[in-house]
């Protein structure tokens, strides 16, 4: 956020001396050079406790150096001595927001454009503060009046694009990103998120180039490389895409916990010929579904294999192929001489769109399991779909993927059997689920993936969003149908109704950004295919 370096140290400034020592730590502050400048304005302050300027601009420094509590308290004291001045408020508005204080600082950023209407970096950082409280129309609004006041303004274009990719208004997010790109063609973070916009409508070429672009100013850009990673597995461009997926562990955004071993990272490199190596997990119980079918290719190699999988998977996976050794996370690990985290071992081997092993089913249900679900759900007497609706509401693209049962229920037919393949039901859910008596639901009796996987194999047909089940599903071979929003996670890639991961799963895409409609009635038209044709039950 812009910071307002402006002065008016001439009507306070006593003397050559202190004149000399503030237009000096105003060098410094500029250059940078914090610890300097703050000793000069300290000293400033010994000889003239109410020198405004000093006591505003240590503020400001304590902003940049993240101290932002003593940055609010010093600004007020210079707004205690002179209560006019625009850019203190501005400013104190930067540290308000650094420290959550979200409506306080919409307040003092609108104290800042009061006294000086013309503001145009105040109604920019405004804006900022409006996007994270949500309000993102008035955001856009008040980059818009950034942006008449100062139309050579790159940050307001650019915080302007980032409220409009939250909107969903991709094609304007990126004319924003253009026009800040226009003016400022060193702007690295404008080519990244035009990138991501790009994609986001699934223009994954030209989303590609943004993202080397913005690589090319900043080559260690962690971000932009696992996001270039992302479009071209998406695009079926998996020799590139899995040597830049690496960058997934320098992404913060990911907060992926490294593992640091004294053992040797295995890539696919070196001989595994009766050596023990360790495969763990890394992200979501989708993914380590998903990327437990390598196994056996590594016990392939001649390698001793030991496992670590989170506690709610390690019932489901206790027969996987090519495995000594299985542990729940958090173990006391046996010795072993490499380790590899589960999805770096498409890279290892090579993976393309030919060679994706295990395609068909990987996964079992447990036999007991399964006898005690079939019991339960007793005999059948229709088409049996179990249904999985919405998935964990912290992942960071729930948003798109996640629907209401209500909107689900809809366009459904009435002469199915359905049965919530869901654990948690969110609040907002429960009365659809609740007011439906033909929705089975068990809730808590699913203990873990393994109840999961042998419910799921007791129906007909699972319809379920992006998330886990969908992957026990496939894994077990059920047939499934996914839907999917109109950009979907990289696995599933663009323009096919099938998987090459899982050959049992159909997909249903949205047509449109935000719009399950078209792929609500293909499963409706395709399940009342089904009814009509009983022998497929």
């Amino acid at each position: 956020m812009p910071l307002n370096f402006k002065s008016i140290h001439e009507s306070l400034v006593d003397g050559n001396v202190l004149e000399a020592k503030f237009q000096q730590a105003l060098i410094f502050h500029k250059q940078g050079q914090f610890a300097q400048a703050l000793a000069l304005y300290e000293e400033i302050l010994k000889s003239a406790p109410k020198h405004v300027d000093s006591l505003h601009l240590l503020g400001v420094i304590a902003c940049q150096t993240q101290n932002f509590r003593q940055s609010v308290e010093l600004i007020n004291r210079a707004i205690e001595i002179l209560p006019n001045n625009a850019a203190f408020y501005s400013n104190r508005g930067n540290a308000l927001q650094e420290l959550n204080q979200l409506d306080d600082a919409v307040e003092s950023y609108d104290c800042a454009i009061l006294l000086n209407p013309d503001y145009a970096e105040a109604y920019s950082n405004r804006g900022n503060v409006l996007q994270k409280l949500k309000r993102l129309e008035d955001a856009v609004e008040s980059h818009d009046r950034a942006l008449a006041l100062n139309p050579y303004f790159a940050d307001a274009y650019f915080n302007r694009g980032n409220v409009f990719q939250e909107l969903n208004q991709f094609d304007y997010a990126i004319k924003s990103y253009n026009q800040a790109i226009v003016l400022n063609p060193e702007f690295i973070d404008a080519y990244y998120s035009r990138g991501n916009a790009l994609k986001e409508l699934n223009h994954l070429a030209a989303a590609v180039e943004s993202y080397n672009q913005a690589i090319a100013l900043k080559p260690d850009y962690a971000d932009a490389q696992l996001n270039k990673a992302l479009a071209l597995l998406m695009d079926r461009e998996f020799d590139n895409g899995w040597k830049l997926y690496e960058w997934r562990w320098s992404n913060e955004k990911a907060k992926l916990r490294k593992r640091n071993f004294t053992q040797s990272l295995w890539l696919g490199k070196e001989s595994l010929k009766g050596k023990t190596i360790f495969l763990h997990s890394e992200q979501g119980f989708g993914d380590t579904i998903q990327f437990c079918r390598y196994t056996k290719l590594v016990a392939e190699l001649g390698a001793r294999i030991i496992i670590e999988v989170e506690k709610p998977l390690v019932g489901l996976l206790q027969d996987l192929a090519g495995v000594a050794d299985l542990l729940e996370k958090g173990s006391i690990l046996p010795p072993f001489d490499y380790h590899c985290p589960l999805m770096s071992l498409p890279l290892a081997f090579n993976t393309n769109i030919d060679s994706i092993p295990y395609s068909g089913k990987y996964l079992r249900s447990n036999k007991s399991k399964l006898t005690y679900w079939a019991s339960k759900l007793g005999e059948k007497q229709t088409l049996r779909v179990g249904l999985v609706w919405s998935g964990n509401a912290e992942y960071k693209n729930d948003k798109h993927r996640s629907i209401l049962l209500a909107d689900l229920i809809k366009h459904l037919p009435l002469h199915c059997q359905y049965v919530s393949l869901q654990k948690e039901v969110r609040e907002i859910d429960k009365s659809a689920l609740n007011s439906n008596a033909n929705i089975l639901h068990f809730g808590d009796e699913l203990n873990d993936f393994a109840d999961t996987a042998a419910l799921c194999e007791c129906m007909d047909i699972v319809i379920s969003v992006d998330t886990s089940v969908a992957h026990v599903s496939g894994a077990i071979g059920k047939e499934t149908w996914l839907l999917l929003p109109f950009c979907p996670d990289w696995r599933w890639m663009l323009d096919r109704d099938d998987s090459p991961w899982y050959p049992s799963v159909k997909l249903y895409r949205q047509s449109n950004i935000g719009d399950w409609g078209s792929a609500f009635l293909k499963v409706n038209a395709d399940l009342a295919g089904l009814i009509n044709n009983k022998t497929a039950f």
